[in-house]
């Protein structure tokens, strides 16, 4: 994080990326000193509510974030940014957003928690689209040039105001993460919270924070009746960036327990919201990293992470049978990826984080299988970012593809694909 004081005096000069929140009222011209070298600029958390109508100076400027920020729509003027490829405006007040304020090389556009009630319909001027976060604003209906987007693999619209499940999402050949609950459309009446044993926060001492990720915060707790530990969710707040807590709760409860999913032992109605779950053993890794800017929609894995075939195998087995357990109970998690995923050292998988995890009995039969075949396509991109970091022989690799093309195309049911790992493990 930079300051506007090292901005002025000249100590951020020619850097490639700048970082600005200092209680900013207005763009800094000191930045025009920048305009040949800049990539990346984030002045998030700061009070502007416009940007200078020559922006598109910056003709290197590729990810532009102006987060927690008072603007009340989105500037035109990025439009005419030739090279702006990510833009972030979450937790802002926009109301409206132009035709003229999407650049024509977008490819990561965040807008969560406004009050956009309208889109225009012109997506199809932004055709090397990735990804796409529009939850917690006030959307009726999305535009129908969105089918152009034939690049689009992710898109959040949870929690905003369809009365409709949006027949679009199912013309994207590409979608392969998205998240609707929470919308008109989808108030169902599950009883599966009913189910589950309800405890209060103060019935455990929390201790260390174990993790946290954009819904909340997960505290190693010791249960002070039993003495045993578990591990505690609480929630961060009304709205996080794939839709409503309460959304996540009554997804993981439906879940219910599998060998391969976190088991969720009970739910805390206070203040903020919470889940107890079964704690996990430290040993448990997270299997992936998530997407950086350059990789937008696909998974990382740390320095020299390696597979063998025969992990790599089990553990597509093991995502496959989590995921069909979850299809059965009616629910698409939505964010089905390697980062959301916990292995031990004898590859055991664990899936979790349901943040973006949506009902599908407020669906059509039709519009039920257009959400399934969008989460074939997350796990064919699973299989695919596994093998890349895995030693296997060209026979594997030849079924590796095969499985990937068959998921990919709507080729293969889960349960046909189960069989046909069970008897290649064999």
């Amino acid at each position: 994080m930079s300051t506007l004081a090292q901005l002025r005096s000249g100590a951020l000069n020619c850097a490639p990326r700048i970082q600005i929140s200092d209680n900013l009222t207005e763009f800094p011209v000191e930045l025009y000193q920048q305009v040949d070298t800049l990539e990346i600029l984030d002045l998030s958390n700061n009070h502007l509510s416009e940007l200078p109508d020559d922006l598109y100076r910056f003709t290197n400027l590729k990810i532009l974030f102006c987060s927690l920020n008072p603007f009340t729509e989105l500037p035109e003027v990025l439009g005419k940014c030739e090279n702006l490829e990510m833009i972030g405006f979450k937790s802002c007040q926009i109301e409206r957003v132009s035709a003229q304020a999407l650049p024509s090389k977008l490819r990561w556009l965040i807008l969560t928690d406004n009050q956009i009630s309208e889109l225009p319909d012109c997506f199809d001027k932004t055709p090397r689209l990735q990804k796409l976060a529009l939850a917690s604003n006030q959307l009726v209906a999305l535009p129908t040039t969105l089918a152009s987007c034939k690049r689009l693999e992710l898109i959040r619209i949870s929690a905003n105001r369809l009365t409709e499940f949006p027949d679009v999402l199912g013309k994207m050949p590409s979608l392969a993460w998205c998240a609707y609950a929470g919308n008109p459309f989808c108030q169902n009446e599950s009883t599966a919270q009913d189910e589950l044993l309800v405890s209060e926060l103060e019935a455990f001492e929390l201790k260390e924070l174990l993790g946290q990720g954009a819904s909340g915060h997960i505290y190693l707790a010791e249960e002070l009746e039993s003495g045993t530990e578990k591990a505690v969710k609480i929630f961060k707040g009304d709205v996080t960036s794939d839709g409503y807590p309460e959304d996540e709760m009554r997804a993981c409860i439906t879940a219910g327990q599998h060998p391969n999913l976190v088991k969720v032992e009970a739910k805390i109605n206070a203040e903020k919201l919470g889940l107890v779950m079964e704690l996990i053993p430290s040993h448990y890794q997270n299997l992936g990293l998530p997407p950086s800017l350059e990789s937008c929609t696909r998974d990382q894995f740390t320095e020299g992470f390696q597979l063998t075939q025969t992990m790599l195998i089990h553990l597509v087995q093991q995502a496959t049978l989590a995921l069909n357990h979850l299809h059965q109970q009616g629910l698409v998690h939505g964010d089905f990826y390697a980062h959301n995923v916990l292995i031990d050292e004898e590859g055991h998988l664990l899936l979790g984080d349901f943040g973006a995890a949506s009902h599908m009995d407020c669906l059509t039969t039709e519009q039920a299988q257009a959400m399934l075949r969008i989460e074939k396509r997350a796990l064919a991109h699973f299989i695919e970012d596994l093998w890349q970091q895995a030693d296997v022989d060209p026979a594997c690799e030849e079924q590796l593809k095969q499985w990937h093309q068959q998921l990919l195309n709507d080729q293969v049911e889960l349960v046909e694909l189960l069989f046909q790992l069970e008897s290649y493990s064999n």
